[in-house]
């Protein structure tokens, strides 16, 4: 959501339009009612934009009795520079004179673009989209409270219904589960892929660990049992029966629902964009951030965190976990074996200043802008001046 923001704000900009405040997605699994303005401060989003672009709440009267008749929407094409944007849609938005992107999902280049498209992303990312001050206030308060018993690890647990049913990842479930989730998978026709191979997927790294994976690879990693380790997710599937081994490994496993009150936070249930925005907070806060999978907000984070400063974000090398990890449990890696491995694989794998992995036409394969926004950072973080 964050990306896809910066990336129509930056495509605005460039074109020299004006944005509408944008729609927010509620036709997903988790089917959020949110408007925009119920997670970020829409008066801060404007005025902080104010002397690179025009946005507005909503469509002049004139244009929205204009397309009530007609809106003119299309998807812009994936992974586009700011060239597609100048000659295809420009001139579309000029004769529509209103144009509706019905998607913002990495619609920008990650690389190759001006630098000041790139810096303005980052802008918008770090010092334009602040939360309601409902969800600062509620998101302090976690922090606070997290930071008071001394530092404190945020996994990103990313094991929900829909992200093992979108991407077939089935490992550990049973066959009654495997048919739960494939059952939901044919169940959303813009899932386009449906028949999956789980294991050959998981082989390749492209699965979440699972939560008994996750411990043993904490475990091996060298986090003792009194880490105090804040669960970032929604439902976890299979509840407390998945989380077992990861209870039993680290007693001092807590969550939002464990820190706060009912009352508190009963105004942001059936909100997951809500609930998503404090974790959110306390992922940036935290001395180390581990995601579980390098989906969108795991990688977002990972490129905050980059910009404050270069805060310490393990990022998984799953492909070769899974490899020690069933070598391991298969008696082929004694203990320390295993445990060595784990660390000398992830080395480098901290969050360290590092040069964004470029692929020419091959830009789904490439390193996410969002997760190392390079041209918008300087040694120790921060936007950097290119003046």
């Amino acid at each position: 959501m964050r990306a896809g923001i910066c990336d129509m704000v930056t495509i605005a900009r460039h074109l020299n339009l004006t944005l509408v405040v944008p729609e927010l997605d509620k036709k997903s699994f988790w089917a959020d009612p949110s408007d925009f303005g119920d997670i970020f401060d829409v008066d801060h989003f404007i005025s902080s934009l104010r002397d690179e672009l025009m946005i507005v709440k909503e469509l002049p009267l004139k244009l929205q009795l204009r397309t009530k008749k007609r809106l003119y929407s299309m998807p812009p094409v994936s992974w586009s520079n700011e060239t597609y944007y100048l000659k295809r849609i420009l001139p579309l938005a000029r004769k529509h004179k209103v144009i509706h992107f019905d998607k913002s999902d990495a619609r920008l280049a990650n690389n190759g673009l001006p630098i000041q498209l790139q810096m303005l992303r980052c802008r918008v990312n770090f010092e334009a989209l602040r939360f309601t001050p409902q969800i600062e206030a509620l998101g302090k308060k976690l922090v606070s409270t997290l930071q008071r018993n001394g530092q404190f690890v945020v996994l990103h647990l990313r094991y929900e219904m829909d992200m093992l049913s979108f991407s077939g990842c089935t490992h550990g479930c049973s066959s009654k589960e495997t048919e739960e989730l494939t059952r939901m998978r044919y169940a959303y026709p813009w899932w386009k892929e449906k028949e999956i191979d789980s294991e050959a997927k998981r082989l390749e790294g492209l699965c979440p660990l699972t939560p008994e994976e996750i411990t043993l690879v904490l475990k091996a990693l060298g986090f003792t049992k009194d880490t105090l380790i804040y669960i970032a997710s929604g439902e976890i599937y299979g509840g407390e029966r998945r989380l077992a081994a990861l209870k039993a490994a680290y007693p001092k496993l807590v969550r939002k629902e464990k820190i706060l009150s009912p009352d508190e936070l009963r105004p942001f249930q059936n909100h997951s964009t809500q609930m998503a925005a404090l974790d959110y907070m306390v992922s940036l806060a935290s001395d180390i951030f581990i995601p579980s999978y390098d989906g969108n907000m795991a990688r977002v984070v990972e490129g905050h965190r980059r910009y404050m400063g270069f805060r310490k974000t393990i990022v998984l090398d799953r492909k070769k976990l899974v490899e020690l990890l069933d070598l391991f449990q298969g008696g082929a890696l004694s203990w320390d074996e295993f445990s060595g491995a784990v660390k000398e694989a992830h080395k480098s794998r901290m969050g360290r200043p590092t040069e964004r992995k470029i692929i020419p036409g091959q830009p789904k394969e490439e390193d996410y802008f969002y997760a190392n926004p390079q041209e918008c950072l300087g040694s120790n973080g921060g936007l950097r001046d290119v003046s």
